[in-house]
C-alpha cells in the first residue's frame, strides 16, 4: 500500500519538484495539491503542473479539506502557512513534514507545543547529505575543541528572504552542542569595522546571496598552521526534494511525536 503524500505549495519551484518525485517513487502517491487561494495553478491537475503525466489531481486551495489521518503533508511554503497546516495536521491527525524556514520565536514555540500531537518531521534542511554534514560537523567540533576556530558560510539563491538559512543556522547550533557553547550568546552572524580580536568561542555564520544558487554551506574549522573545510552544495532542488518524499514515508507509521531527519536516516 503506496502512503498519500499531499504538497503544499504545490505552483512553487519545489513542489513541483515534489509532485515529481512522489509521483516517481513506487512507495508513495500524490493525494492532494494545495496552493494559496487566488493563486494562478488553482484548478490546474498538478502532474501537469510539475510536467509528469495529468494525475486526476488538481490543485486546491484548502489543505483542510483533503487531509486524512493516513495522509503525510509536504510542507515548504511560508513560516504562517505552515504554522495553519500543522494546526490543521494535528486536528485531523494527518502527518506532515515542514522544511520552511525563517521562524520567529513566538511561531517556534507554537512549533514545539503542536508538533508532538502528531506526526511531524521538521527540519530546515531535508537533503541527505546535509543531514551526514550535520552530523559530521558534530563529530569534528567534539573532536577538535577550543583549538579550532569554527565559521559557517552559506550562499542562496537571490530571492531567498531569511538570512541566515536555517541550515546555516543548524549547522551553528550543531557545533554548539558538540563544544558545549550557548549558542545564542556565541553566534556571530556579521563582521564589520573594529570588531577587535576573534574569541575562542565564537561561531561565526557569514550569508552570502546572489544568481540562482540552490544552496551551498561549508564549515571551517581553522587551527594553527592547518584547517579543516566540510562543504555541502545542493545541485538541484531534487536533493531536498527527495530527502522530504523520503521523510514522508518513514513517517506514514510511526507514532505521534516530533521528528528529525536524523531519525529518519537513522543518525
Amino acid at each position: 500500500m503506496t502512503v498519500p503524500i499531499i504538497v503544499c505549495g504545490a505552483a512553487g519551484r519545489m513542489g513541483r519538484a515534489l509532485i515529481r518525485l512522489v509521483h516517481e517513487n513506487p512507495a508513495s502517491h500524490l493525494h492532494g495539491a494545495i496552493e494559496s487561494p487566488g493563486n494562478s495553478a488553482l484548478g490546474i491537475d498538478a502532474g501537469t503542473l510539475a510536467g509528469v503525466e495529468a494525475l486526476g489531481v488538481p490543485v486546491a486551495n484548502s489543505y483542510a479539506e483533503i487531509a486524512t489521518p493516513e495522509s503525510v503533508a509536504l510542507d515548504f511554503t511560508v513560516p504562517q502557512a505552515s504554522m495553519d497546516h500543522l494546526g490543521i495536521a494535528v486536528a485531523k491527525g494527518a502527518g506532515i513534514a515542514i522544511g520552511t524556514t525563517g521562524f520567529d520565536n513566538e511561531q517556534q514555540a507554537q512549533i514545539d507545543e503542536l508538533a508532538g500531537k502528531t506526526r511531524t518531521v521538521i527540519a530546515p534542511n531535508m537533503s541527505v547529505g546535509v543531514n551526514v554534514l550535520l552530523t559530521l560537523v558534530r563529530s569534528a567540533a567534539k573532536a577538535l575543541g577550543d583549538g579550532f576556530d569554527p565559521e559557517i558560510v552559506e550562499m542562496h539563491h537571490r530571492n531567498k528572504v531569511d538570512a541566515p538559512s536555517g541550515t546555516g543556522l543548524a549547522l551553528g547550533r550543531a557545533v554548539a552542542e558538540a563544544t558545549g557553547r550557548d549558542f545564542e550568546k556565541t553566534a556571530v552572524m556579521a563582521r564589520e569595522g573594529q570588531v577587535g580580536a576573534r574569541t575562542d568561542q565564537e561561531i561565526g555564520i557569514m550569508t552570502l546571496r546572489g544568481g540562482d544558487v540552490i544552496g551551498d554551506h561549508s564549515v571551517i574549522f581553522a587551527g594553527l598552521g592547518e584547517r579543516i573545510e566540510l562543504t555541502h552544495r545542493a545541485q538541484s532542488r531534487d536533493c531536498l526534494a527527495r530527502g522530504a518524499v523520503r521523510a514522508a514515508i518513514w513517517l506514514a507509521d510511526r507514532s505521534p511525536g516530533a521528528y528529525g531527519m536524523a531519525d529518519v536516516l537513522g543518525l
